[in-house]
C-alpha cells in the first residue's frame, strides 16, 4: 500500500477563467470542505501549481476509491474542479523532523 496519494485536480467547466481561484462562486464552501479535509489529517499538503491551472494534493487514505468517494463531497467537485490523476506515492526520503504516515496493516 502507498504512503499517501498524489491527486491532480484540474479546472471543469463551470470555472470561470476570468475570475482568481478566492473570486470563484462557492469558494467559501469549498475551502471550508478543504479545511476539513486538513483538520481530519486526509490531505497532508496542498494548493494550486503555477499559475493555478491545476492543483495538487497530497491525500492520506486507504486507496483510490476512497479519493474519489471523499471528494466527491467538494462543492466545487466536478464543476469547478475534477480528478485528473491519482497516483499512489512511497515516500522514500523525508526530512528528520516530518512525521511518518500512520502505520497501516
Amino acid at each position: 500500500m502507498a504512503d499517501y496519494y498524489l491527486v491532480r485536480l484540474e479546472h471543469g467547466p463551470a470555472w470561470d477563467h476570468s475570475r482568481p481561484i478566492r473570486k470563484q462562486d462557492g469558494w467559501d464552501e469549498h475551502a471550508a470542505f478543504m479545511d476539513s479535509l486538513v483538520d481530519q489529517g486526509i490531505i497532508i499538503l496542498g494548493g494550486p501549481i503555477d499559475e493555478g491551472e491545476e492543483t495538487f494534493h497530497i491525500l492520506d487514505l486507504d486507496s483510490e476509491t476512497a479519493i474519489k468517494q471523499v471528494l466527491a463531497a467538494d462543492p466545487w467537485a466536478g464543476d469547478r474542479l475534477r480528478i485528473k490523476s491519482i497516483e499512489p506515492w512511497w515516500v522514500w526520503l523525508r526530512a528528520s523532523w516530518v512525521s511518518p504516515p500512520a502505520f497501516r496493516d
